[in-house]
């Protein structure tokens, strides 16, 4: 299930709990039917709070073309201006190391 449907269908929850409590609170204030629908909201509650947590927020990262060329052809001008070329891939993966603990 995603996050989306587990918000849509606890938001649902919410409103229909909201709308339960009043009416069995008009209704004649069974405590049995007003606890349960208070629980089945707070256990909504519960579950989109820690569904929210642990799902990554921050969208993946799309592998872009462009710009692997460009480091590509930047990696090409060093070989040819004399550097090695096993030294210079050596830098461009630390580089990309570093930038992922970041």
């Amino acid at each position: 299930m995603s996050l989306r449907v587990l918000r849509t269908l606890c938001a649902g929850i919410f409103v229909c709990g909201i709308a339960g409590l009043i009416i069995s609170s008009v209704a004649g204030n069974n405590n049995g039917v007003v606890l349960t629908i208070g629980m089945t909201t707070v256990v909504a509650a519960i579950a989109l709070l820690a569904a929210s947590s642990v799902t990554r927020r921050e969208p993946i990262d799309a592998f872009d073309e462009a710009e692997a060329e460009r480091l590509e052809s930047q990696v090409q001008g060093l070989v040819e201006a004399g550097a090695t070329e096993t030294e210079v891939r050596n830098l461009v993966r630390d580089a990309m190391r570093l930038g992922r603990r970041v």
